[in-house]
């Protein structure tokens, strides 16, 4: 009977982890996404409707909802398993889009205002002195002067707080779509509230026994060491070996690291090369700078062509991100600021390139190299080898890849000049120096036009990032406010990035199902196959759906239907968007996406076996209930 039962359950496309257990509500139109709440400050669970209190629930707690009674709700931590009580129902308010806001890192621009209602939100971004005004506004939030006629509620942490390292709950409750009146772009207005998941006091134990020390860098050159760099490698060797002598026994001499990793190209494709990739010098803290100089010295270039003009510099990329020892494991002070520098004459390997060994692209290589705050910069030279179509997919390519907080640190070396290189190496590591320099209190070595804006700004920024993990800054307390997505001064420059809070069953099942769909659109590249392509997918999302963890909508029109959880966010993109009809329209259109699955698909595993990337929201969670905060621009 109870057999018949859950395969009745089943089939009516409920998802149950067992017969008869309770299951949260869903969202009205929904078929899949459940009722969630947060807490306000104080709220109280109860045993029963108006029964005992069993405890004071902290704020902000999200919390699914089993079921409802007049001024009450049944709710849970978890959706799968059993409610543990009823709070009333002015004690929570609506969380429907799963969606949390991150402050960016706040250099280059001024740090935003939180207001009361959306009207005191417009007032500002409408007013004719808006500058004078928010910093009229920001001075009086500072000495403590809130509320009053301008509705400022709270501002934006002075340091930076990065949301990957130290997760904190700023939940989306309600977002508008317009203009931004300065220059007409997209702007997104969100309600947002906010509370640390780790209460002060608690990340102040958790910290106090770790060593903060000083400001200090870490700087990984990424060489290329193809047979067209063998100059090059002598002058990056003439730079490092100038600089490290320069900066020994100084006041920084300790407080600078270099590491170096070498990459070629598919050892399978030509077996001659040796390596893909190589480490040449971890960072570490050396008392003897002589290590990593002779081990760069040592590097020399390859004795074989590669397949191809363009390099697997990604593969070297990647490599500094994940295998460099940023953290200092075991030392237990990590590198603060962290600067990747790629030398190299040619482009990356596409990932569509037989001879790549990754299958993800420069914008989720940059995305999480940003996560880990560490900024690539390229050095690209423009060889006369390379031509001007190969210099213009690098360049188009390096640009996207070495961004960080919204700047681009791409410097191209035209006509691949040795004396020019030398020069923007020189200058470049020098400014690093000064990072540290500055926040020694020290003066920089170049003057800010030396040096550049960008540069002088990344300095800030790597320090605001220091800052907030040492003195353990907090997003801000609030109970509700509107704020925007982009800086009210500066719209060029993104403020509060949203992203979609998702647990690891639901980024195992879009991982799952970008995986059939990769498999089914390889099989259906012509025309007829095409108009059967749709129907292979709903087969799929059936068989998925029987899945109790994964909550896939097994009737949708849209792939991004299928997923409801993402078909109701401020995002869109062809996939989620894509129908029968679009679909079978162009086969270089259904080639595009398939690329692009695949590269997405490639992050996801990486993020699903990697630890560090997952929270617990409340002490039972099951390993499929973490979450992370991913960013909405590496969704499908």
């Amino acid at each position: 009977m109870l057999l018949k039962l859950f395969a009745m359950v089943v089939a009516l496309g409920c998802y149950l982890s067992a017969p008869l257990m309770a299951q949260p509500l869903l969202v009205d139109g929904t078929n899949t996404v459940y009722q969630r709440v947060l807490t306000r400050p104080a709220a109280i669970l109860y045993d029963d409707v108006a029964g005992a209190e069993i405890e004071q629930i902290p704020a902000f707690q999200p919390l699914y909802v089993f079921a409802q009674d007049a001024g009450w709700k049944e709710v849970g931590p978890s959706a799968s398993r059993a409610p543990t009580g009823w709070v009333k129902t002015d004690e929570v308010m609506d969380w429907k889009q799963n969606i949390v806001g991150a402050f960016t890192n706040g250099a280059g621009r001024e740090r935003q205002l939180i207001f009361k209602t959306e009207d005191n939100l417009r007032w500002l971004l409408n007013h004719e002195a808006m500058s004078q005004v928010q910093e009229r506004l920001l001075a009086e939030a500072e000495a403590g002067i809130s509320e009053g006629e301008s509705g400022v509620v709270s501002v934006e942490p002075a340091e930076f707080v990065n949301i990957r390292e130290d997760l904190y709950v700023m939940p989306i409750l309600d977002f508008v779509e317009d203009l931004h009146p300065l220059n007409y772009e997209d702007i997104l207005l969100m309600e947002v509230a906010s509370v640390p998941l780790k209460k002060q006091e608690n990340q102040l134990q958790a910290n106090a026994g770790q060593s903060t020390g000083a400001f200090d860098v870490g700087i990984v050159f990424v060489l290329d060491t193809t047979q067209s760099m063998e100059t090059y490698i002598a002058r990056t060797q003439k730079v490092l070996q100038n600089t490290v002598q320069k900066i020994a026994g100084t006041e920084i001499g300790d407080l600078v690291h270099f590491g170096a990793i070498g990459f070629r190209d598919s050892t399978d494709a030509v077996p001659e090369l040796e390596y893909r990739t190589k480490l040449l010098a971890d960072v570490k803290r050396r008392d003897d700078p002589s290590e990593v100089i002779s081990a760069l010295g040592a590097a020399r270039v390859a004795v074989a062509n590669s397949p191809g003009f363009n390099e697997d510099s990604l593969a070297g990329v990647e490599d500094a991100i994940d295998k460099i020892n940023w953290e200092q494991v075991g030392a237990g002070d990590p590198i603060d600021a962290r600067y990747v520098i790629l030398v190299t004459d040619a482009g990356p390997k596409d990932p569509r390139d037989p001879n790549a060994r990754s299958q993800i692209g420069v914008e989720e290589v940059q995305a999480d190299a940003e996560g880990k705050n560490i900024v690539t910069m390229t050095l690209h030279l423009k060889t006369p080898t390379g031509g001007e179509a190969n210099h213009a997919y690098a360049e188009s390519r390096y640009r996207t890849l070495s961004t960080f907080a919204g700047r681009q640190f791409y410097f191209p070396i035209e006509g691949g000049s040795e004396e020019a290189f030398e020069g923007v190496a020189t200058r470049l590591v020098t400014a690093i120096t000064d990072h540290v320099r500055v926040a020694q209190g020290d003066a920089a070595v170049l003057s800010d036009d030396e040096a550049g804006e960008d540069l002088v700004a990344l300095g800030r920024a790597m320090r605001l990032a220091y800052l907030g993990d040492t003195r353990n800054t907090q997003a801000p307390d609030v109970i509700r406010g509107w704020v925007s997505d982009k800086a009210v001064e500066a719209p060029q420059a993104l403020a509060v990035e949203p992203r979609l809070l998702i647990s690891k069953n639901e980024m195992a099942t879009l991982a799952e199902l970008l995986d059939n769909l990769i498999r089914l659109g390889e099989q259906s590249q012509g025309g007829d196959d095409a108009m059967n392509f749709f129907t292979e997918v709903r087969g799929v999302i059936a068989d998925m759906a029987t899945n109790p963890d994964r909550r896939i909508n097994r009737d949708a029109a849209t792939l991004g239907g299928a997923l409801e959880y993402l078909d109701q966010l401020p995002y869109r993109s062809q996939l989620l968007q894509m129908n029968e009809e679009r679909w079978a329209q162009s086969a270089m259109l259904r080639r595009s996406i398939i690329d692009g699955m695949r590269q997405k698909l490639t992050q996801y595993r990486k993020w699903l076996f990697d630890p560090q990337v997952w929270t617990a929201l409340h002490d039972d969670a099951t390993d499929g209930e973490l979450v992370f905060a991913m960013p909405f621009d590496v969704l499908p």
